[in-house]
């Protein structure tokens, strides 16, 4: 997280955090840059604009962006700002030092572009307001809100280290292991935000921070509601708010009466990516994506990574069922079963999530149909069958007994 000195360096790394253009593109305008710039000098963002990755707007935009957050550094009083270390498409994020105390914080700041529409101030506040009631080490904490010199801020811990997304980026493919030790800790941070009412809504890779001691922190309070906030609910009622490769299906439909179990699903989809080094559905846009999350079969994990143990998989796909019925009901119960896993324990409530008419079917001899909604574990299945196919056997030789018995 070192200050970032050089524009075009700037430039290029709020392209990426804004969604403005891929990994891909940007190492690309990076290598025609250097190659352009030995006969004549050029800015990145003129590159950009003409291989198309980004347009004349946007690149104004940004370098608007820029301008913007080199002036942030002088209007917060008691924090001096020591270089700012990340822009999304509704904050700039800095580093700063809160003098008073004498301590490193990161600070958010809404830009000036979103000051004048109340819907943004409001949402801004709400994110302040949210953090500010939960207390966990696996949460990023809040300190305070405000406004100054126009500008609303929002002061928060600073974790110094990195996000999920930030490995999974360069490549990382995470061990079981480890995948469950940072799953069990972002597992106890929900638990303990639902406790205090409150969903949150948008559980990424991006929003999971690794101190460099170790441990989880959950980040981004930006679209956490709360339960008991009715109208919040009905004014968002029929909209999908979410990151569309994590959703839930719910949040896809709009529903308004959202509830843990959605973030069960984002965390699931978190540990999908974490553990198979891809995202459960990908297309060529968002609105793709989410109909994949709505209908497609999710491929399970160990189909990817053949390493996975039948244990890990099995809660993975109950965690990201299409119905949050089949889900489990809270992340207490998910709780259970992760830490069976971690201490080389099958995972006993994955188990009973499965519908015992499965079984019945089987002992019938009819054929399974397995409802879109639903997700069932292959290896359960296949006990199942193999169990029927025992006991028809043993029964098939007892009637052969009983037959000669007779004659």
């Amino acid at each position: 997280m070192a200050n970032e000195t050089n524009y075009d360096t700037i430039f290029g790394k709020m392209a990426i955090e804004q969604g403005l253009c891929t990994d891909e593109e940007l190492k690309h305008s990076l290598e025609e840059l250097k190659l352009r710039s030995q006969a004549n000098p050029m800015m990145l963002k003129d590159v950009m604009v003409e291989l198309g990755f980004v347009t004349d707007t946007q690149a104004e935009r940004l370098k608007t962006d820029i301008k913007e957050s080199k002036a942030v550094a002088t209007k917060i009083p008691g924090y001096k700002v020591l270089g700012k270390i990340g822009a999304g498409a509704m904050a700039f994020v800095y580093k700063a030092r809160q003098l008073s105390l004498n301590r490193i914080v990161a600070i958010k700041v809404l830009p000036k572009r979103f000051t004048e529409n109340p819907e943004y101030v409001e949402r801004f506040y709400k994110e302040g307001q949210a953090a500010g009631k939960l207390n966990h080490p696996n949460i990023v904490q809040a300190f305070d809100v405000g406004e100054s010199g126009g500008y609303h801020y929002f002061i928060m811990e600073y974790v110094e280290g990195k996000t999920i997304a930030d490995d999974l980026v360069a490549g990382k493919v995470f061990s079981e292991k480890e995948a469950l030790e940072i799953i069990i800790q972002v597992a106890h941070a929900l638990a303990h935000a639902h406790a205090k009412g409150l969903i949150h809504r948008d559980v990424k890779p991006k929003n999971i921070m690794i101190h460099k001691s170790g441990v989880v922190k959950l980040a981004d309070m930006g679209l956490a509601r709360e339960t008991t906030d009715i109208a919040a609910a009905q004014s968002e009622a029929g909209k999908a708010y979410g990151t569309p490769y994590y959703i839930a299906p719910e949040q896809i439909r709009g529903s308004i009466d959202i509830d843990g179990r959605a973030d069960i699903y984002g965390l699931g989809a978190t540990f999908y990516h974490m553990v198979t080094g891809q995202v459960p559905f990908m297309a060529e846009d968002s609105s793709e994506v989410m109909k994949k999350h709505l209908k497609e079969k999710l491929v399970p994990p160990d189909h990817i990574n053949i390493s996975l143990s039948a244990g890990v998989c099995e809660v993975i796909e109950i965690m990201m069922a299409k119905s949050r019925e089949d889900r489990y009901k809270n992340v207490e119960e998910l709780l259970l079963d992760l830490e069976a896993l971690q201490n080389k324990q099958p995972p006993l409530r994955a188990h009973k999530r499965f519908d015992v008419s499965m079984l019945e079917q089987l002992e019938k001899g009819d054929e399974v149909e397995v409802q879109e909604e639903q997700v069932y574990s292959p290896d359960a299945v296949a006990n199942y069958r193999i169990a029927i196919l025992i006991l028809s056997a043993v029964a098939a030789v007892l009637l052969i007994i009983v037959i000669l018995l007779a004659l």
